[in-house]
């Protein structure tokens, strides 16, 4: 027997979903915009939370609007394709300033509005989906949410437009030429994703195909032929994981056609990035993000900046001009090996790439520092890195964060000798629960 209840949406939860509150706990439910009453079937539960989807919608809201993708609400990938922008965007700047209040603690911190997109569809400049087998046919799309179930899409609403014509050419030639998709049950078959680079400022796209084997019959004339039926293609990578993970890429590739890697640029720096380069997905808010870093740091030519988590060194590369000396950190050995070569690639000769840990670096004696920005990954920094910061006190903080609630905690703790100027939200995930934030702090 089905378990309906009614209720009304009182709050949105970190991810996106609608909050209803009743005497049994919470239910989350997908798709609930703030003020809509439903009724409501339990799908899961446990003590005191639950789990809904709409069975009746009985109130909607006047930002309510019908998605442009079909398979939107069973994807999971776009939580507000149903919503209007405005509203994602209020979501996003109220998501920001609830972490700062409720996780760090820290009281009447004004959040600015969320930096938004004028288009918020065909942003992204990176697409990795698995291939399967659905009625005897190649398939592609993206895992139902929690599962690994492939919903075959034929155009993803976020993606780049110029991905969606390789990824259809690509299953159409995997059955002309009898290669199968990768069976994570039977553990046969080769492809298990594709994945799909582009830039936006050459045009040019790389197609990176993760396999379960070393090679196969035919591959040769396989990429022949997908290069001559999709011109635009400019470089074709072959990744080898034969490992039974959820991650991705493997270790071992090969290039098989151009030159292993695409070009893109931000504010007229170039950067080359390979099949494993960390590079902001988003190339029309990145260059927002980072304008804004640059005018919050208030850098002047006498000045030591330390670029932490630096990943392939792309806001160092950017400050450079504008200060002294750089020295950059990043534990990843590719990364540094990319920002190394694109360093050299524009000519900058005031920055220092390390390899190293960040924590380990900043608690080693380092240089002192007149300003540190620090991009860590989504799970935060470290205590031990804050702490090291407080005691070699630079006189300003950049920290950008993709995720407010280890932001919040962070801050939390930089506040002790550190005051918040600016926080600045930006859209860099469209029509998903994801917000980037930059935050300036300055040395009280």
């Amino acid at each position: 027997m089905k378990n309906i209840i009614k209720g009304k949406c009182v709050d949105i939860s970190s991810e996106g979903k609608g909050v209803i509150k009743t005497v049994y706990g919470v239910i989350f439910v997908d798709s609930l915009l703030l003020g809509e009453e439903a009724e409501i079937e339990v799908t899961y539960a446990r003590k005191g939370v639950s789990y809904g989807k709409i069975v009746k919608l009985l109130k909607k809201s006047p930002d309510r609007i019908n998605p442009l993708c079909p398979i939107s609400t069973a994807c999971g990938g776009c939580v507000f394709q149903n919503a209007s922008y405005e509203y994602e965007l209020r979501y996003k700047k109220h998501k920001v300033e609830e972490a700062i209040k409720r996780i760090g603690h820290l009281e009447n911190i004004k959040v600015n509005d969320v930096i938004g997109m004028e288009d918020p569809f065909h942003y992204r400049n990176k697409i990795q989906v698995p291939f399967g087998k659905e009625n005897k046919h190649v398939v592609y799309g993206f895992y139902k949410a929690n599962t690994h179930k492939i919903i075959p899409i034929k155009e993803c609403n976020i993606e780049d437009k110029k991905a969606g014509p390789i990824l259809k050419e690509i299953a159409s030639l995997m059955e002309e030429f009898h290669i199968d998709p990768y069976n994570e049950d039977t553990r046969k078959g080769i492809v298990r994703h594709v994945l799909i680079r582009t830039s936006r400022s050459t045009d040019e796209v790389m197609v990176v195909f993760v396999t379960n084997a070393d090679t196969f019959n035919g591959r040769n004339n396989f990429v022949k032929e997908l290069v001559a039926r999709r011109k635009e293609i400019s470089t074709i990578i072959f990744n080898i994981n034969k490992r039974d993970t959820n991650v991705i890429l493997g270790e071992n590739e090969k290039v098989v056609y151009g030159k292993g890697y695409i070009t893109d640029e931000i504010l007229g720096l170039k950067f080359n990035i390979s099949s494993k380069s960390f590079f902001q997905v988003n190339p029309i808010q990145v260059q927002k993000l980072y304008s804004r870093a640059i005018e919050y740091a208030r850098l002047n030519k006498d000045d030591v900046v330390l670029d932490a988590y630096a990943g392939v060194c792309t806001i160092g590369l950017l400050v450079a001009p504008h200060v002294k000396e750089v020295i950059s950190v990043e534990t990843v050995k590719s990364a540094v090996i990319n920002g190394i070569n694109n360093a050299k690639l524009n000519s900058i000769n005031n920055i220092k790439i390390i390899e190293d840990d960040c924590t380990l670096y900043l608690t080693k004696n380092p240089p002192h520092f007149d300003v540190v920005i620090m991009d860590p990954p989504r799970k935060g920094s470290t205590s031990e890195f804050l702490n090291a910061l407080l005691k070699t006190k630079p006189s300003r903080i950049i920290y950008i964060s993709c995720e407010p609630s280890t932001l919040a905690r962070d801050l939390e703790i930089l506040s002790k000798d550190y005051q918040i100027k600016e926080v600045q939200p930006v859209d860099m995930f469209s029509r998903s629960f994801h917000v980037e934030t930059i935050v300036s702090l300055q040395l009280k």
